[in-house]
């Protein structure tokens, strides 16, 4: 397993040149045993969206493995869950209200920590996807960068489910220009954008992904 996660590994690294990006090995369909191939081959970013189940791996693995790792929360965060997930993990993906974020500063502070977060920004304007809409982002972004128990890093996206290579590069593009639309809007610096998946991941570092999001095609 390890030998097929290193080989898989570096063949999206090579398909991705010239481009630096960081890989979250996306480990919500695999159990522990994989999670610690993937740290064997290199990976050191994990990608969970089950809280529960989640941190019940996570509290599995090794120490040094814990240790040397950083946990990503990807998937919609319920409020009953914010507590153990900022417990948990490191980054938070997917906050996609001002009410999921204020719990989030209010349990970080608790623990006397500032949470890595990235706001979830849904531009295709997907019904059966969560996600601030641009205008409802601009309308909260000064409120939720005012929270003490946050660091805002960046934007978050999860593109539809298409065929069309020009429809994604659309959409991951409009992601990075909405980026810099809030940067000179708030005059707030924002580094990272989280978007690409096993799909799509070439497409989206092409059009400014810092962080991209990989399952399948590290695992299959």
């Amino acid at each position: 397993m390890i030998e097929r996660i290193k080989s898989n590994l570096l063949q999206i690294q090579e398909k991705i040149v010239p481009y630096t990006v960081n890989i979250i090995a996306v480990t919500k369909y695999y159990d522990k045993d994989v999670m610690l191939s993937a740290y064997e081959a290199g990976l050191r970013h994990f990608g969970e969206s089950r809280a529960v189940e989640a941190i019940r791996k996570i509290e599995e693995l090794p120490s040094y493995v814990k240790e040397n790792s950083k946990f990503h929360f990807i998937g919609h965060l319920q409020s009953n869950k914010v507590k153990a997930v900022v417990k948990n993990f490191d980054y938070i993906h997917s906050v996609d209200s001002l009410k999921i974020a204020n719990l989030i500063s209010e349990e970080a502070l608790k623990i006397g920590k500032v949470q890595n977060v990235f706001l979830q920004l849904n531009n295709a304007n997907e019904e059966q996807k969560f996600g601030f809409d641009k205008q409802g982002l601009i309308d909260a972004f000064q409120s939720i960068i005012d929270l003490k128990g946050l660091s805002v890093i960046g934007l978050m996206n999860i593109a539809p489910y298409t065929d069309s290579k020009q429809e994604l590069a659309e959409l991951f593009k409009d992601v990075k220009n909405f980026q810099q639309e809030l940067e000179v809007k708030f005059n707030f610096k924002l580094n990272d954008i989280s978007m690409g998946m096993s799909n799509d991941y070439d497409i989206a570092v092409a059009n400014g992904a810092t962080w991209v999001r990989i399952g399948r095609k590290l695992f299959s």
